[in-house]
């Protein structure tokens, strides 16, 4: 019993550390036009908000119209970018395209096929989101995790945990809550 507890209260002190960790940036094809993208192409921005994704997974489906809401309400601020890791064949490019062309959330759709920013984020889930800071040429996650706390039913989200870091991003404080347990499906390896 003493060593669950330890381990526990291990795992609780370790958890907002896991959400300060340093990433490296990536450089990926959005499916939308084609082109390279990484984080350095969006210098004046104050954070950008990382949502791994997917085309076929009904969390991201019930996720879609709140993303977009964020975006609305946060672009010039905040860069969100999505990207997909699924190695599936429901994944592949010429899908996400297909997919992003219905969705209308005018962001880029990155291709992470060879798992190389879901490696570097240690993302497993789908959605999963990064919140992230560039200070001095190198990129903070300073939260990770689920966007809210209803995957399911947005009229039913008493909190909304993406909203609330971004918040505390934009005014230049601690975020209470640096990570949450993601919601949805699991992000097969290669």
């Amino acid at each position: 019993m003493k060593k669950n507890i330890v381990f526990l209260l291990t795992l609780t002190c370790l958890q907002p550390l896991m959400a300060q960790v340093l990433v490296q940036d990536f450089k990926l094809t959005n499916v939308a036009n084609n082109e390279w993208v990484s984080m350095a192409n969006f210098q004046s921005c104050s954070g950008y908000a990382i949502i791994f994704t997917s085309n076929a997974c009904p969390y991201d489906e019930y996720y879609r119209d709140r993303i977009k809401t964020l975006v609305n309400a946060y672009q010039g601020k905040i860069q969100f970018i999505l990207i997909n890791s699924h190695p599936d064949p429901e994944e592949n490019t010429n899908a996400m395209k297909a997919a992003y062309q219905t969705w209308n959330i005018p962001v880029p759709y990155l291709a992470d096929k060879d798992q190389q920013a879901m490696d570097c984020f240690a993302a497993r889930k789908s959605p999963e989101c990064f919140l992230v800071k560039s200070e001095a040429g190198k990129y903070r996650i300073l939260y990770s995790g689920a966007l809210d706390d209803n995957p399911q039913a947005a009229q039913q989200v008493t909190d909304s945990y993406l909203k609330r870091a971004i918040e505390a991003l934009l005014a230049n404080q601690a975020i209470a809550q640096p990570s949450n347990r993601a919601a949805g499906c699991a992000i097969r390896k290669k």
